[in-house]
């Protein structure tokens, strides 16, 4: 029997649940005003120059000889190398590729360590290339409020032709970003008019796209939400930071209470900052640097020229947002004693280190490289083959890598085989053997097909490790490889 209590639970309606709230939040448009100012002017400069070598840097030419390109900075995939001035990277040497990539991450830990996000604020590609973005589009639709009242207006002629015009200037910096980056991997004069002929290949036609698209869609449309969404550096950057790393920062000891002010009234009882909202207003990320850090500051000091000008207005010492530390701030608020800039710390002292040793590991491995390198690879099958006379022959394939521009005479030597001789196939060979002589063509792999032969009685039981040796016959550089020679077993 069912109690009245039970069919009282039992009527009454649930409540509806709570609708759960939506993964993904709606893009609040941010429209960056423009500024002047110490930062801006360092911005500005950076993006001069990161620009100017970008786009200038593949028509540099460097006179390497005839047969050589003349291009000074080329990765020439075709012929597997990369032509860096007088300096020529190998596939073979792509640990030198590692090592730079190494010295980039730590370089960039370094720099966090020292002065927060300087790298996204000022040198990162997403940075460079929207601040020129925003430059144009500030040209053709004017500063934010203008910006904001065009969007806001139903679409016309006028409209049309300002959105027409700033997409496609967009475009055309853009295709030009896409042609650049291709022109590090071809030569640039020519591959130009080639594009233009419509005889360029479809490699190069596809790349041109593929970054033309990406720079267009990243800098024009998604902007801050690379830096915020996009990017991985902003979620483990903070481990990079101590109290000891410069960073933007709002002074809230200082600026608060904060609220309007009006000229002639007393600053007793009240903070230095008005409430214009100009740091935000200039902001490329639209935050308010007053709430603290946030992980969508790129930390670009905008908001410093910003906040000067203000306090310069209203007769107030600049500084109120500012480059410090966080550990100079705890002390100003509890009113201690200032805590100047360290920048030797062992955070600091940490990245130094690593980055020389890496640096001092590949400038040895640079000086020491030798301009000769030896590969052998025997043929597995068969293992041996025993002549009509009962001599035991091996092969192998034989490389040796001439990174000179002159043509190279080297000794091939076997060492650990004191009666094999030695045969080749179609090689220009000089002398017979324990001992000859191969010549290899300048900057190229020469290839030779070997046969090492024992006779019968001196032939090893089994697998026997030998030793290729390469001497160079003018220079003196050496370069061996290890081998094995195989016998039948007894």
């Amino acid at each position: 029997m069912v109690s009245p209590a039970r069919k009282t639970d039992r009527a009454t309606p649930r409540p509806p649940e709570p609708e759960p709230p939506p993964l993904y939040a709606p893009r609040t448009r941010v429209y960056p005003r423009a500024v002047s100012g110490k930062w801006r002017h360092i911005k500005w400069a950076t993006l001069v120059l990161l620009l100017g070598l970008y786009y200038v840097v593949p028509w540099l030419r460097w006179d390497r000889g005839p047969g050589a390109p003349s291009q000074a900075i080329l990765i020439d995939l075709d012929h597997r190398r990369g032509w860096f001035f007088d300096i020529v990277i190998w596939p073979q040497e792509v640990y030198f590729v590692t090592g730079f990539l190494i010295l980039g991450a730590f370089g960039l830990f370094f720099a966090s360590s020292l002065f927060g996000r300087v790298w996204c604020g000022f040198t990162c590609p997403q940075t460079v290339w929207t601040d020129l973005f925003m430059w144009v589009e500030r040209l053709i639709e004017g500063d934010r409020n203008e910006r904001m009242r065009l969007d806001r207006l139903p679409m016309s002629a006028g409209k049309a032709a300002r959105k027409t015009l700033k997409h496609a200037a967009w475009l055309m910096i853009a295709a030009a970003t896409g042609g650049a980056w291709v022109f590090y991997y071809v030569d640039a004069p020519t591959t130009l008019v080639k594009i233009f002929r419509g005889e360029a290949s479809m490699e190069v036609y596809a790349f041109i796209g593929l970054f033309t698209a990406t720079t267009y869609v990243l800098a024009g449309w998604a902007r801050e939400q690379v830096c915020t969404y996009m990017c991985p550096w902003p979620r483990f950057q903070a481990a990079m930071l101590d109290e000891q790393s410069l960073i933007v920062t709002y002074q809230k000891w200082r600026g608060e209470p904060r609220g309007k002010h009006k000229a002639g009234d007393s600053w007793a009882g009240r903070g230095d900052c008005i409430d214009c909202n100009l740091c935000v207003a200039v902001c490329p990320t639209g935050i308010d640097i007053r709430d603290g850090q946030q992980i969508e500051c790129i930390g670009c000091g905008l908001c410093i020229d910003a906040c000067t000008q203000t306090m310069d207005k209203v007769g107030r010492p600049t500084g109120l947002i500012r480059w410090d530390t966080l550990a100079a701030q705890q002390a100003k608020e509890t009113g201690k004693a200032s805590v100047p800039w360290r920048p030797i710390r062992p955070r600091t002292l940490l990245y130094a280190g690593l980055l020389s040793v890496v640096a001092a590991v590949m400038l040895v491995v640079f000086a020491l490289r030798a301009d000769t390198e030896l590969t052998v690879q025997r043929d597995r099958n068969p293992n041996f083959v025993r002549l009509s006379n009962g001599d035991i022959r091996n092969s192998y394939t034989v490389k040796v890598l001439n990174k000179r521009r002159a043509p190279q005479h080297v000794r091939l030597e076997i060492e650990g085989l004191p009666s094999a001789q030695l045969g080749f196939v179609g090689a220009d060979v000089e002398g017979s053997g324990p001992t000859t002589t191969l010549a290899v063509q300048p900057d190229t792999v020469g290839t030779f097909r070997v046969f090492v032969t024992m006779p019968a009685p001196a032939a090893p039981s089994g697998a026997k490790p030998i030793t290729f040796t390469v001497r160079d016959e003018a220079g003196g550089g050496r370069a061996s490889h290890d081998a094995v020679f195989v016998g039948p077993g007894r």
